[in-house]
């Protein structure tokens, strides 16, 4: 099995190529220090040429709607078109859990690449994953005013990027799943919970406010809508584990 990871120098993907050739699986890494542009298409041929499987991993620059929009129809896009002109069996993208309910920010631009791949010929596997522990950290930035850190009250299971470089592998060395696999973390808790425990962590007692009015990812959320559903692969990284080995 000879398989090829787009994005392959990210958080994610640096991860899964680790975890593929654990597997003792053939691994082409595909980034633009592999001499290999999604934006134009360039190399991507060579590249694919006697691939069975493709992971996406890549992810916009940014969490704006517009730019992730315009960067996964240019990047999914060619790289579909390339896997499709290569036979590849079987392509898998990481995506987030929401982006099937929440059409706006980076969720919407998530569900149209997810679109991208369904629509394709190419038979293939998603894999949603809850916000992870570096989205946290984050969230907590983002919101730091001087009157304290105003968060979105939102219920989540945020997830250790270990465990969904783990799931992405594991799917990709699978039969394709037509269809969606759920990745989530290990403890069920509020945001400004974990945003609470973070900044303790740090030494700071900023008050923690749960805003409604605070996005999430450039979208109002309601309160459970990142949790995943009840078949979810759970990881095993605690978010007290991640803080301690930052």
């Amino acid at each position: 099995m000879r398989v090829v990871v787009a994005g392959a120098t990210g958080r994610i993907g640096s991860k899964a190529v680790a975890r593929l050739r654990d597997h003792g699986t053939e691994v082409v890494p595909v980034s633009r220090a592999d001499g290999v542009d999604l934006g134009t298409g360039q190399g991507l041929g060579e590249s694919l040429r006697g691939a069975t499987v493709v992971v996406d991993v890549t992810d916009a620059p940014s969490r704006d709607a517009d730019v992730g929009r315009e960067f996964f129809a240019t990047a999914t896009g060619n790289l579909l078109a390339a896997a499709t002109s290569a036979g590849v069996e079987h392509y898998v993208a990481l995506s987030v859990v929401g982006a099937d309910r929440v059409m706006e920010g980076y969720f919407g631009a998530k569900a149209e690449q997810e679109a991208l791949a369904v629509r394709s010929a190419v038979p293939y596997s998603l894999v949603r994953a809850t916000p992870f522990f570096e989205s946290v950290a984050a969230t907590a930035e983002d919101g730091t005013r001087p009157d304290g850190v105003f968060v979105p009250p939102l219920t989540v299971r945020p997830v250790s990027p270990d465990d969904v470089a783990a799931a992405v592998a594991h799917v990709a060395v699978g039969v394709p799943l037509f269809g969606v696999l759920e990745v989530a973390g290990p403890e069920e808790r509020r945001l400004d919970d974990f945003v609470t425990e973070l900044l303790a962590a740090d030494g700071r007692t900023d008050p923690v406010v749960a805003d409604p009015g605070v996005p999430f990812f450039g979208a109002p959320l309601r309160e459970r809508t990142l949790l995943p559903g009840p078949g979810a692969h759970l990881g095993h990284r605690t978010f007290a584990e991640w803080l301690k080995q930052r």
